[in-house]
């Protein structure tokens, strides 16, 4: 049957038939998104977006997340637990680094089944990684002189929050904390969304890194966690922060403080989630 014929039967106008796409194939762009995806596994495509812009890849957010789905970058998600739901009214907290730090401790294992521990201490305002500590065991003593340490390069925190662990209900602490006069709050028991800031930051580093590597030594493991915070802190683009990442955040914290610029609110603190009744006009 000819084509014109073919095309009276089903009712199709034969140019369609001889249509032929004139899109540009994107081989460089598909090349680039997919080594992105391969660096950055746990990416998805909103992050990814941000990061070819980064390089001076001027594209749209659609077209990337068309890329994205083609090329089968999608990220496979892991089975979560049960979440409580319900409104929580949010912890009053000024908007300037160094109003509260977060602490809560991560565990992992050796390929030799040894297990260790990573105590991450976050800021709940600029959302910074301040430090990963990483050993086989991390006492009260330990915590100490970790956060004594911190308390010599950034200043003293206004608050201090944890959950009740052996370790941050020592008397090592207890009394540490008297003596710097920090104020430390902790959490209700068995309530882990009251610190939901550093509880964010365990989850980012184990879908994103731990449940990714394999680590052979502390040493490696010590190793490859610094590197990892330095990127999430500089690198890595931040969805509460607007997609800022959280060092450069922090700068610009620090630049309104300073009145060099117009103080400009978080896009994480501005949120409103309380339902206001309308009122009849007229």
């Amino acid at each position: 049957m000819s084509e014109r014929r073919a095309c009276a039967v089903v009712g199709a106008d034969r140019t369609s038939m001889r249509y032929r796409s004139c899109r540009a194939d994107d081989g460089d762009l598909r090349s680039r998104l997919r080594d992105l995806a391969q660096q950055r596994r746990r990416f998805g495509y909103r992050r990814l977006h941000i990061l070819l812009r980064r390089d001076g890849i001027t594209i749209n957010r659609k077209k990337t997340q068309r890329l994205y789905r083609e090329e089968g970058l999608t990220v496979r998600r892991r089975k979560g637990r049960r979440r409580a739901t319900g409104s929580r009214a949010p912890a009053p907290v000024l908007a300037l680094p160094n109003q509260r730090w977060s602490l809560d401790f991560v565990h992992d294992q050796l390929v030799t089944g040894r297990r260790f521990r990573v105590l991450n201490i976050v800021d709940d305002v600029t959302r910074e990684c301040l430090r990963a500590v990483v050993d086989t065991s991390i006492s009260g003593r330990r915590v100490v002189r970790e956060l004594t340490d911190l308390l010599a390069e950034r200043g003293r925190p206004a608050m201090i929050v944890s959950d009740n662990g052996t370790e941050l209900t020592s008397n090592a602490v207890l009394a540490w904390s008297g003596d710097v006069g920090v104020e430390w709050h902790y959490i209700a028991p068995g309530k882990p969304t009251q610190n939901g800031f550093v509880e964010s930051f365990n989850g980012r580093m184990r879908d994103e890194l731990l449940n990714e590597t394999l680590f052979f030594t502390i040493g490696q493991a010590r190793s490859i966690l610094a590197r990892w915070v330095d990127d999430y802190n500089t690198e890595r683009p931040h969805s509460s922060l607007g997609y800022a990442t959280p060092a450069a955040f922090a700068a610009g914290l620090k630049q309104q403080q300073a009145g060099l610029t117009p103080p400009v609110a978080s896009p994480a603190l501005m949120r409103d989630n309380t339902s206001r009744s309308p009122v009849a006009a007229g």
